[in-house]
């Protein structure tokens, strides 16, 4: 094996154990959620788990009563929103971090390496984080208004419409287009954003700034777990393929403003109905 096969060879071994890291990061992240709704659920003959934000005033209870959160309860909050955001997110990063790895290939070949592609995306899931505790906060407050309920649902019809015309305006405004259009076009973001970095700080930095767009594109859409449930799997799985379609198919930007439509159409039904 010459020294140029060589190189090649561990550069796409490089790229398969990070393609196999990001997989197995989004399945275990993913597993816990599953878990966690299967564990939320309640049954006629099961007593609820003592979940943060539920009280327990008999076995036969199935529907909680709300009570103060305390530091461990919102610990809790914020680690299963990070959870769920990396599970839901981390298929969106993978491409642009195997782009990210292609590049950083050549770039090594030349004799001019880039700090591992790792940094640009714990930067990117490190935003989603950030999203995670304003997510926390805001559950924190609407349970203390009763807006949602102990099982993270919306508590109203009102309080759900208003959520979807939310989330359904969103999709039409101008800051919508232009932080999807960042997203759907990452080797261009990269490019008005200096480039991919040498540096671990650097690219941190990068993979954060590309976050932040992805939470501008769809923090709205997010809101609509709100609606139809935390720990509902299929608004999850529902919100998870809704991202990767607006991201990556070739129709993606019709989707945000069609998806929009409908919000607004059941929006109205739940309100006028």
């Amino acid at each position: 094996m010459t020294g140029d096969s060589g190189l090649s060879f561990a550069l796409k071994r490089d790229r398969m154990v990070m393609l196999a890291a990001l997989l197995a990061l989004a399945a275990l992240a993913w597993g816990y959620v599953i878990w966690l709704a299967a564990q939320m659920t309640p049954t006629p003959a099961v007593a609820m788990p003592d979940m943060p934000g539920m009280d327990m005033p008999g076995m036969d209870t199935v529907a909680p009563a709300l009570v103060p959160w305390t530091l461990v309860h919102g610990v809790f909050m914020f680690a299963m929103w990070a959870v769920m955001m990396v599970g839901m997110m981390t298929p969106s990063v993978a491409p642009m971090v195997l782009i990210y790895m292609r590049i950083a290939e050549q770039s090594t070949a030349r004799g001019r390496p880039f700090a591992s592609a790792g940094w640009f995306a714990a930067g990117y899931l490190a935003a989603w984080s950030l999203f995670a505790g304003l997510a926390t906060l805001a559950q924190w407050g609407l349970e203390a208004v009763a807006l949602i309920t102990p099982m993270m649902t919306a508590a109203s019809r009102t309080f759900g419409g208003i959520v979807l015309i939310t989330a359904g305006v969103y999709q039409w405004v101008p800051i919508k287009d232009a932080c999807l259009a960042q997203c759907r076009a990452p080797l261009s973001f990269v490019q008005r954003h200096g480039g991919f970095q040498a540096s671990a700080s650097g690219s941190l930095r990068l993979g954060f700034m590309h976050g932040m767009y992805c939470v501008g594109c769809c923090w709205a859409l997010m809101l609509l777990l709100f609606a139809g449930g935390v720990m509902n799997l299929a608004v999850i799985v529902a919100l998870t393929l809704w991202v990767l379609v607006e991201k990556f198919a070739p129709f993606g930007e019709w989707t945000a403003r069609v998806g929009g439509v409908a919000l607004l159409a059941l929006a109205a039904w739940m309100l006028l109905a």
